[in-house]
């Protein structure tokens, strides 16, 4: 029907703007119609969930979600808003550091290692060191990394491992290959004979100047060709006759001879170009000097041909190994350095928020140190803070350090719990009526809440009121001294 019909809990952040809080509402009442609704922080729904069980109702609820960490006091069931403290790091900041240690060290895998991918690696793979120098130092020995190594298996495509194919199949391939390789032989020894024809009739042809006593065409053919007599001419025109006679038996041979040829390698002969060529037959006699060195060989169908092996085990080249990247990347949220964040890191904040309370506060928040939200489920996380803890606080002083039961979903609990125990009550409810009376800025406090502080306009004097102070001053000026006095 276009409505809402029954109270909404709604989670804001932690010191919401007045601004965010007033079109949320306006959205709710106007758009929605919703009878009434309640705001509260997240974290401290969490605390209040897990308070439940006989946990002293004040304590220092540290939450360390996806894009940030708050470190929130509370004071008798209730947050203390000037003294809260963010970092802006969280879950989000660590996926993206492993993401660019893991693209570094594996280049070959760039477009693989994904945020989605480390952000699994995070919560599978990770977990906080107690004393992270100490914990570098451990790795440097090549028992403990091969202990504590974790691999990870990209996704590949198996048809590279090896073919389908049976052992039919195979040799029909290889003879339909072999086949294609006779062919393109046979054609290439029939395109080298027109070729090697074409340049004997052409040197002929010169030859026959000479016999026929033409001797000015002679000399003038022979300088086209680029040489320096008739014996050289002759030499040549042996030479070629010969190639063309071994390449006719050849022919004649590959014709007659069930065998197959391979691909001829022999290089062939450089192109005569009677008019205008600027290679000499000389190159050519170098040429052919060399032509014993490639011989032709001629395998028979029978050998059986080796399946090429891969040089590598694909499976192994896509796998990631995970060393010091597990404790390196959750480290960021205790030292932002690592990522050149100019921030402090949790045990700093905490310290610092601590010390802004008097001695006898301070040993009642860390008596129930709460630790909520999805980056906190690191294994090592409540160690670590416990031992932060031991070296800021005063000797043989006390401390208690909680986990959430659920940090992801003890926010929910918690907010369930409240809206259950508080559904025919007013308190924490806004309803429309105090949304149109007092604005869509308006909060009702209650123990998971933020702390109300309402807009304080400064109040402008009347015109009037400027107008008529001029003529009082004058008059005051000009009456009896004596009243004055």
């Amino acid at each position: 029907q276009g409505c809402v019909d029954h109270p909404i809990v709604l989670t804001e952040a932690v010191c919401n703007p007045l601004y965010s809080r007033q079109m949320m509402s306006e959205l709710l009442f106007e758009c929605y119609q919703v009878p009434k609704v309640s705001y509260g922080v997240d974290s401290l729904y969490s605390f209040y969930h897990n308070r439940r069980q006989n946990w002293p109702c004040s304590g220092l609820v540290i939450s360390s979600g996806y894009q940030c960490t708050h470190i929130l006091p509370v004071l008798e069931g209730r947050l203390d808003a000037k003294n809260c403290k963010r970092i802006n790091l969280g879950g989000c900041q660590a996926a993206v550091y492993l993401q660019r240690l893991l693209q570094l060290k594996y280049p070959g895998h760039f477009a693989a290692i994904t945020l989605s991918r480390m952000e699994e690696i995070l919560h599978e793979h990770s977990y906080i060191a107690e004393d992270y120098i100490e914990e570098l130092q451990k790795w440097r020995s090549p028992e403990y990394y091969e202990n504590n190594m974790h691999k990870m298996q990209l996704p590949f495509s198996n048809k590279l491992l090896g073919s389908t194919l049976t052992s039919e199949e195979k040799q029909e391939r290889r003879q339909q290959q072999l086949r294609r390789l006779q062919e393109l032989n046979a054609r290439r020894r029939e395109e080298k004979l027109q070729l090697d024809q074409e340049r004997l009739d052409r040197l002929l042809y010169v030859q026959e100047l000479l016999e026929d006593g033409q001797m000015d065409q002679f000399h003038k053919a022979l300088v086209e060709l680029n040489m320096d007599s008739a014996e050289e001419l002759q030499s040549y025109i042996n030479k070629l006759s010969l190639s063309v006679e071994q390449t006719k038996q050849k022919i004649l041979q590959a014709e007659v001879n069930i065998e197959v040829d391979v691909v001829d390698s022999k290089p062939e002969t450089p192109d005569l170009d009677p008019l205008g060529s600027e290679q000499s037959l000389e190159d050519v006699e170098s040429i052919n000097e060399f032509e014993p060195l490639f011989a032709e060989e001629q395998p028979e169908v029978e050998k059986p041909v080796a399946a090429v092996q891969p040089v590598f085990n694909l499976a192994e080249y896509h796998q990631l190994f995970l060393g010091t990247e597990r404790i390196r990347a959750p480290e960021i949220v205790f030292q932002p350095s690592l990522i050149g964040e100019d921030q402090a890191g949790i045990a700093e904040t905490m310290q610092y928020v601590l010390e802004r309370y008097p001695k006898e506060q301070q040993a009642i928040l860390v008596q129930n140190v709460f630790l909520t939200g999805g980056n906190t489920m690191y294994p090592g996380l409540k160690a670590r803070v416990q031992k932060e803890l031991l070296e800021m606080r005063p000797f043989q002083s006390s401390f208690q350090v909680h986990l959430a039961s659920s940090p992801v979903l003890d926010a929910w609990y918690g907010a369930r719990d409240w809206a259950v125990e508080h559904m025919t009550r007013e308190e924490g409810w806004i309803t429309r009526k105090d949304y149109e009376e007092k604005g869509g800025e308006y909060l009702k406090e209650h123990c998971a809440s933020n702390v109300y502080v309402p807009i304080r306009l400064p109040k402008q004097a009347p015109r009037t009121t400027e107008a008529l102070a001029p003529s009082r001053v004058l008059a005051s000026s000009t009456g009896n001294p004596g009243e004055q006095a």
